[in-house]
C-alpha cells in the first residue's frame, strides 16, 4: 500500500505529461490536416506528410508508457508540420481555369508569377480562358494591405471574356517584403500600378486595359488613371473612397449613435475615449477598427477582427507564411499608409478623369458613404460616367450584386475595349 501511494504522484505526472504531449501533437498535426483545404499542395506531397503525422500521433498514444516515445513522436510531428509549411510555400500554384465540366479550359491561362515593379519583385496572378481577350487589372481589396489574391475569385464569371490580372500590392501577402513600409506612399503605389499596367499591356499586346479597385484600391485606381489616362479603357470601382477623413467622421458618428441606441454603454465609451478620426500615432489601426467593426455590424457583415485573419486561409495561392504575412500586412500597411490619406478629397483633387468611369455603390453602405460618392459623381467630368446601385453594402458578395456587376462589365465595359 505504501509503495502504491508513492507511485500515484508519478503516475499522475505521467498522465498529465502524456495529455500535454497529445495536445501538442494535435496542434502540430493541424497544418498537415488543413493543407488540402487551404493550399494548392498536390496529393502526392500531402499524403506522405499526413501518414507521417498520423503514425506519430498513434505511436504517441499507443506507446505512451515508454518515456522516450513522447519526444520522438513529437519530433516526428514537428518534422511533418515543418514539411507542411515548406510544401505550402514551394508548391503553391494558381488553380486552373475550369469549364462547366470542372476540367481545365483548353488554351486558358492560370499563372502566379513575380514581376519587377520599380526595382522590387511583386506577385500577380493572371487568369482567363483566352489570352486574346481584353485585360482587366484587379488592384486588390480593401485595406491598405488587402492584396488582390483573395478577391480575384469575384472575377471568375468574367474569365471567359477578360484576362484578369490580380495584384498583391507591396506590403501584403506574397509581396509582403517587396518594399519597406516607410517607403509606401502615393508615388510608390502610382508608379507600381502604372508599371504593372504597362507590363500587362506589353505581355498581351494591348494598347489599353481596364482597371478595377474596391475601397482602398479604388483610391489606387483613380491616381494612375488621372496621371496616365492613355493606358486605360475604363476605370471600374466598388465602394469608391472619395474623402477618407469626412467618410470616417461620418462612420464614427453613425457607429456611436448605433451603440447609444442599443444601450451598449461600454462599447460607446470606448469609441468616445478614442475620439473622432483622423487618428495619429504608431498604431492607428486599433481605433479605426473599433468603429469599423460597428459599421460592419450595422451592415450585417463579419467584424474586421474576425475576417482579417481568416481571409488569407482561403487563398490557395498562399503558403502558410504568406497567410500570416497577409494579416501582418493589413496591420502594418494600414498603420504606414492610412494616415497619409488624411487630406484626400477627389472632388477637389480629381474633378476630371479622361476615361469612362463606372462606380458600383452599395445603397446601404456605411463604410464608403454613398452620399460622398454621389457628390463626387455630380462634379466629376469624364467622357462617360455611370453610377450603378447595389443592394446592401459595397461588396459583390450577394448573387444579385454579382449578376449586376457581370452584366455591366459585359454589356457596357467590354465594348469599350473593342
Amino acid at each position: 500500500m505504501t509503495t502504491s501511494r508513492a507511485q500515484l504522484p508519478r503516475r499522475r505526472g505521467n498522465g498529465w505529461l502524456t495529455a500535454a504531449s497529445v495536445i501538442v501533437a494535435v496542434v502540430l498535426l493541424l497544418p498537415v490536416l488543413l493543407l488540402p483545404l487551404t493550399s494548392s499542395v498536390p496529393l502526392w506531397a500531402w499524403l506522405p506528410l499526413l501518414l507521417l503525422g498520423l503514425a506519430a500521433l498513434l505511436w504517441l498514444i499507443l506507446r505512451r508508457r515508454r518515456p522516450w516515445v513522447r519526444p520522438a513522436a513529437v519530433g516526428l510531428l514537428v518534422l511533418a508540420a515543418v514539411g507542411a509549411v515548406v510544401a505550402s510555400q514551394t508548391l503553391a500554384v494558381a488553380p486552373p481555369v475550369t469549364g462547366p465540366d470542372g476540367k481545365p479550359v483548353p488554351g486558358s491561362i492560370a499563372t502566379m508569377e513575380k514581376v519587377d515593379l520599380g526595382g522590387s519583385e511583386q506577385w500577380i496572378t493572371i487568369r482567363g480562358q483566352d489570352e486574346t481577350n481584353p485585360v482587366l487589372l484587379n488592384l486588390g481589396m480593401g485595406g491598405p494591405g488587402g492584396g488582390g489574391f483573395f478577391n480575384s475569385r469575384e472575377f471568375q464569371p468574367l474569365e471567359k471574356h477578360f484576362t484578369v490580372g490580380s495584384w498583391d500590392e507591396p506590403g501584403t501577402g506574397k509581396s509582403y517584403g517587396a518594399v519597406p513600409f516607410d517607403q509606401l506612399d502615393r508615388d510608390r503605389f502610382v508608379d507600381d500600378a502604372t508599371a504593372l499596367a504597362n507590363h500587362l499591356r506589353q505581355r498581351f499586346g494591348q494598347e489599353k486595359i481596364v482597371v478595377y479597385g474596391v475601397s482602398w484600391s479604388s483610391i489606387i485606381g483613380i491616381w494612375p488613371v488621372q496621371e496616365h489616362p492613355e493606358l486605360f479603357h475604363a476605370l471600374v470601382t466598388s465602394g469608391q473612397m472619395v474623402n477618407t477623413t469626412e467618410n470616417d467622421r461620418m462612420g464614427y458618428e453613425l457607429a456611436l449613435k448605433y451603440l447609444d441606441d442599443k444601450g451598449e454603454t461600454r462599447r460607446a465609451e470606448k469609441l468616445r475615449s478614442n475620439g473622432p478620426p483622423p487618428y495619429h500615432g504608431d498604431n492607428v489601426v486599433r481605433p479605426y477598427v473599433a468603429f469599423l467593426d460597428v459599421l460592419n455590424e450595422i451592415m450585417g457583415t463579419p467584424r474586421y477582427t474576425l475576417v482579417a485573419p481568416l481571409i488569407p486561409f482561403f487563398v490557395p495561392e498562399y503558403g502558410y507564411v504568406d497567410k500570416v504575412n497577409h494579416t501582418r500586412g493589413l496591420i502594418n500597411s494600414f498603420n504606414a499608409v492610412y494616415p497619409q490619406l488624411e487630406g484626400l478629397d477627389f472632388a477637389r483633387q480629381a474633378p476630371t478623369l479622361e476615361v469612362p468611369v463606372f462606380f458600383f455603390v452599395g445603397r446601404h453602405d456605411v463604410n464608403a458613404m454613398p452620399a460622398l460618392v454621389e457628390e463626387y459623381y455630380d462634379v466629376l467630368s469624364a467622357p462617360d460616367k455611370n453610377l450603378i446601385w447595389l443592394e446592401g453594402g459595397h461588396g459583390l458578395g450577394s448573387a444579385e450584386n454579382k449578376d449586376v456587376f457581370v452584366d455591366v462589365m459585359l454589356e457596357q465595359v467590354r465594348p469599350l475595349t473593342q
